[in-house]
């Protein structure tokens, strides 16, 4: 006796090993794009986390030296080499809680790498009894310019393959030279001496009248 299959199972196909395969093959090709676009995104993110760490440090380095010029007492003393040195005798603005602070921006050779050196009275290049703190700012450094000029204060800076960054302080006047004359004593006038006195009038004979 022949069995009859039911109607809704008449025209039911079932996968066969090629259709498994091709199924298998586009899965494959569609996860592969899917791990590419990911590793994409990836980079995109580590690179612009790397771009707003940098800004981020220039902007914090930017914020730093103008609040040391902006402080001080306008005694700054700016050395021009192949990249300027920046000494600053007296500001207000220390890092590591100061009352007063002898700040200098200096470029290092090694790397062009920017420092900032702060501590009291010292002398550059540092005596062996001199204790002082050294911060490195920025590496790879293309340009590091100052200019005082009357009340104004213009820094450049640049790192290699970055835009350059300029700003200008006002108000920081450089301390009046004093004259040398100001600091010499009083001249002492010459001690007042007394008068010789008169000769002696010589006793002549006295001679008698004629008569």
């Amino acid at each position: 006796m022949a069995r009859v299959m039911p109607k809704h199972m008449r025209f039911r196909k079932a996968f066969t090993l090629l259709e498994v395969l091709i199924s298998i093959t586009l899965m494959g090709i569609v996860i592969v794009a899917l791990f590419s676009t990911v590793d994409m995104l990836q980079d995109s993110n580590q690179q612009l986390s790397e771009h707003l760490k940098k800004s981020k440090t220039i902007s914090k380095a930017v914020k730093v030296l103008y609040a040391d010029i902006m402080d001080s007492d306008g005694n700054i003393t700016i050395q021009k080499e192949e990249m300027s040195r920046v000494c600053i005798a007296k500001t207000r603005h220390s890092l590591y809680a100061l009352s007063e602070a002898k700040v200098c921006w200096v470029v290092l050779k090694e790397g062009n790498t920017l420092v900032r050196i702060e501590g009291n009275d010292y002398h550059l290049p540092l005596l062996e009894d001199e204790k002082v703190e050294i911060n490195p700012v920025m590496s790879e450094m293309k340009l590091f310019d100052l200019y005082h000029e009357k009340d104004k204060v213009l820094v450049l800076l640049q790192q290699k393959g970055k835009e350059p960054i300029s700003f200008m302080l006002q108000g920081i006047t450089k301390p009046a030279v004093k004259s040398s004359s100001s600091n010499m004593p009083p001249a002492t006038p010459p001690p007042v001496t007394n008068p010789a006195p008169p000769p002696p009038t010589p006793n002549l004979p006295q001679v008698p009248p004629k008569g």
